[in-house]
């Protein structure tokens, strides 16, 4: 039964996440964390930090990290089906009808049409994530005595030295690891 409820719900996670991987986030936290609850959101944050930092698409690695957590090597298997088998049949579709029809003004206005709502869903997944980093709840339950500051003062020299340098992002992602295990270990070892 379990392995039902994880392949319709990364089933749904591939019809529903037009735009790619990121546009998935918060479908996947949907399914995962709030209908089934079988992933705390913090444990989520994780999953999407280590799928981030995978090669492959995100909702790809999620679907995997997400089965392996859960259900083990079935899990696996079953939610990255689940994730793939939509968008393989409406790819495969399109493209019969695209080529079919691509002259029609009709199909560049539904195209057109679509970039808000993808563009919305990443900016929706970028923003849980972002909460989720520097404070300690959800968007809507922001308490500021909750800020985490340590990931707040790298957040934001990050942002700078990423905009005003121009250094690489790799190397932002690095350098943040590294300041953020040295800050905790130091903090450890002084409380």
């Amino acid at each position: 039964m379990l392995l039902l409820k994880l392949f319709f719900a990364f089933m749904q996670v591939g019809l529903f996440s037009v735009g790619g991987g990121y546009a998935a986030i918060p479908l996947i936290q949907e399914q995962i964390v709030n209908i089934h609850k079988l992933m705390t959101m913090e444990e989520f944050t994780d999953l999407i930090t280590v799928a981030e930092m995978t090669p492959g698409p995100i909702s790809i690695n999620s679907a995997t990290f997400v089965g392996m957590r859960i259900a083990g090597i079935p899990g696996v298997l079953i939610c990255t089906i689940g994730c793939i088998i939509p968008s393989f049949c409406i790819c495969l579709t399109l493209a019969h009808f695209y080529y079919k029809y691509r002259t029609v003004s009709g199909v560049q206005v539904v195209l057109g049409s679509l970039r808000p709502a993808v563009v919305a869903l990443i900016a929706s997944a970028g923003a849980s994530i972002l909460m989720l980093g520097l404070f300690q709840a959800e968007l809507g339950d922001i308490i500021l005595r909750d800020v985490r500051v340590v990931e707040l003062v790298i957040f934001i020299a990050s942002l700078v030295i990423l905009r005003k340098f121009k250094v690489s992002a790799i190397t932002i992602i690095l350098g943040s690891g590294v300041v953020g295990t040295l800050a905790y270990t130091l903090m450890g070892a002084v409380g």
